[in-house]
């Protein structure tokens, strides 16, 4: 599945805001937390999602792309 490039940038900023929420004690922990709940809103109403047979497997391999791009890099 081809995804829009900026709906998979969306998603590894995501993930990357995750990890560092995930750390112990995190530095901004508040602000980490807002940005999280702003990404989870962008990536669930993107336009992308309203075509057909777009979920949930969709959004699955999604997160499986980005997991995958955020530990390239």
């Amino acid at each position: 599945m081809s995804f829009p490039h900026d709906l998979v940038r969306l998603e590894v900023a995501w993930c990357r805001t995750y990890d560092a929420l995930a750390v112990s004690r995190p530095a901004g922990n508040t602000a980490l937390r807002r940005r999280l709940l702003v990404l989870s809103a962008r990536l669930w109403w993107h336009p992308f999602w309203t075509g057909p047979g777009r979920m949930p497997a969709a959004r699955l391999e999604l997160r499986r792309r980005a997991r995958a791009a955020t530990a390239r890099r």
